[in-house]
């Protein structure tokens, strides 16, 4: 595997091994990281701040950047390597911004933490531009060192076979790897390891990344702004980014072995070995992230290949996806009302199209004092209630017996939850969500579909086999996808919010009402059912209290719902836990409810 930042030359005809263990892209104006020759005042031979500073490039560079790398010296040795002459001076953003999408030639650089650097830079022969990490450890030197410690590591295996689970293994490694280096020019034991200041960084950096975090991918885990890592087996790996959408990392596998020893050693990192036996692995990463990996040359052509799908810490809350536009003040209100009231609902979508995330985000809508049992195959909800059980499928590994989503649902009827709510319906496990339905328990689901109808076929046909006379039991269908707005960019919008109403037996078809859609040409929402919902004049308002004569003031209650999320909205207040302690408030005081 080829790791590091890529370098630029102005012409590379072909592939070009480096030091720092790179490799030159054919046909594109990029090679691997810098080749550096001693300055002439540096002892050590390395890379050092005098020659940064009286380097012509340090003077070209924007002030914010020449601060960034005299502070960081890995960062101003890389810029170093830069022929600057040819693709000009990066930019310097400490927080890229969505406007940032439209510039069509990215050459940037933003910092992520930790002393990494991300490099946004373009390929012009290709539709994807290149992210590259700027880490600690990218001088050459470092990996060598690297290798001579691990090999020093071994005398402190005992030692680190006693950390405890409460103990901060990267402390413990970064106290060995003191005892193994010492500092130029200061005492320390005989034998050891000497290194420079900058050296001992990065064999730091190394440390951790490589014994506790995720190694070579690390860096894109930290990085917030990015959305999937994507190895689809030998080859480049691909990311995809919240602002500057599909990219090509600076992380390239050259043979199926090297691949295949690379998801062994992250699945056995995350405690769920894949095998021969057993290909393919659903996780969950300490992150919250979900990985996919797939082993094997059997079972996919290309060698083995991993996919990892980040997801925040703090899920986006709904007024993040507001403002976002995926969804609407008065579409909020509106399911603010109907998840309140007990209605049934599922986020449907194809892949990638945000269905978890809304999901995530209306369950602040549940109310607060509610019991919610969640059903998943792999962990990926966050619900912010108190009364939350969080119950995931088990598979059969190691001879033990395994646990299904069946299992589970069939479990959570028994535990009087007033909401269930099932990570994604793909079997028989529909069947049941639809019996725990028709006995009162208010269910919410994703699903895979594209439309209402697509969504129907799959419910009535096999393996779910819901009859049809069950599917009105399902209130609300969310139609979600990624889609392309007017002004070429992507975005992820709610299509459409569908009341499902009854089974025509007589016609075979099935009567929905689409109360919100959303009109591709202006990026708005629209409301078709105002003044025309079934569910809410003879459903919600009825067990709200109203009269049947007074039903559609149940429609004045969506606007003043919609005018408290805006003013919530322009008072700041759209973390996801927050908004739910705020929320809970609302309910207690009688003013959400």
């Amino acid at each position: 595997m080829k790791i590091g930042p890529l370098r630029f030359t102005a012409a590379v005809e072909k592939a070009t091994p480096s030091a720092a263990g790179g490799v030159a892209i054919a046909e594109a104006p990029l090679a691997v990281a810098p080749v550096l020759t001693p300055a002439p005042d540096s002892d050590s031979g390395e890379f050092d701040l005098s020659w940064l500073l009286n380097s012509s490039m340090f003077k070209q560079l924007p002030e914010e950047l020449q601060e960034e790398s005299t502070a960081n010296l890995h960062l101003g040795e890389y810029l170093y390597g830069l022929p600057v002459d040819d693709i000009g001076i990066p930019a310097y953003y400490a927080k890229p911004t969505k406007d940032l999408r439209l510039l069509e030639y990215r050459n940037l650089i933003y910092p992520i933490g930790d002393g990494i650097y991300i490099h946004l830079c373009p390929d012009t022969k290709d539709s994807r531009d290149y992210y590259l990490a700027i880490e600690p450890s990218l001088s050459s030197s470092v990996a060598d060192l690297m290798d001579e410690v691990d090999r020093r590591l071994i005398n402190y295996v005992d030692e680190l076979k006693q950390v405890d689970e409460e103990e901060d293994r990267s402390a413990i490694l970064l106290r060995c790897l003191d005892r193994i280096c010492v500092i130029h020019g200061t005492k320390g034991r005989r034998g050891a390891i000497r290194v420079t200041p900058n050296q001992l960084r990065g064999l730091q950096y190394l440390m951790v990344r490589d014994k506790e975090g995720l190694g070579a991918v690390e860096p894109l885990i930290q990085d917030t702004y990015i959305e999937d890592v994507s190895c689809s087996g030998m080859g480049t790996l691909f990311v995809e980014h919240k602002i500057f959408g599909s990219l090509k990392a600076g992380i390239t596998f050259d043979t199926m072995e090297e691949v295949d020893r690379f998801v062994i050693k992250l699945s056995e990192k995350i405690g769920r070995p894949v095998t021969v036996r057993n290909p393919i692995v659903d996780a969950v990463l300490p992150d919250g992230s979900r990985v996919n990996i797939v082993f094997g040359g059997d079972v996919s052509k290309k060698g083995s290949n991993f996919t990892i799908r980040k997801f925040s810490s703090t899920p986006f809350s709904l007024l993040d996806l507001i403002e976002a536009g995926t969804l609407s003040y008065e579409m909020a209100g509106y399911l603010s009302l109907m998840i309140g009231t007990g209605m049934n609902a599922f986020v449907s979508g194809e892949t990638a199209s945000g269905k978890t995330t809304l999901l995530n985000a209306i369950t602040t809508l549940i109310p607060p004092n509610h019991k919610i049992v969640s059903i998943e195959d792999t962990a990926e909800l966050q619900v912010p209630h108190p009364n939350w059980t969080r119950e995931v499928v088990r598979g059969s590994a190691d001879g033990g017996s395994s646990v299904t989503m069946f299992d589970l649902l069939k479990a959570a009827m028994r535990q009087r939850p007033n909401e269930i709510i099932i990570g994604e319906i793909r079997g028989e496990e529909g069947a049941i969500a639809f019996q725990a339905m028709q006995t009162g328990h208010a269910c919410m689901a994703t699903f895979h579909a594209s439309s209402v109808e697509k969504l129907i076929q799959r419910l009535t046909g096999s393996p779910i086999n819901v009859p049809k006379t069950y599917v009105d039991n399902l209130n609300l269908a969310i139609i979600m996808s990624a889609v392309r707005l007017p002004s070429g960019e992507m975005a992820r919008r709610v299509l459409s919010i569908n009341e499902i109403i009854a089974y025509d037996s007589e016609a075979n078809s099935f009567n929905f009402i689409e109360v919100f859609r959303w009109n591709s040409a202006t990026d708005k929402f629209e409301f078709p059912g105002y003044m025309n919902s079934t569910l809410l004049e003879h459903v919600v308002a009825i067990r709200r209290g109203l009269a049947p004569k007074e039903s559609r003031k149940i429609y004045e209650e969506i606007e003043a719902r919609a005018l408290i999320l805006r003013k919530l909205h322009e008072r700041g207040i759209t973390n996801f836990y927050e908004l739910h302690n705020v929320l809970s408030q609302a309910y207690r005081q009688g003013h959400f409810r």
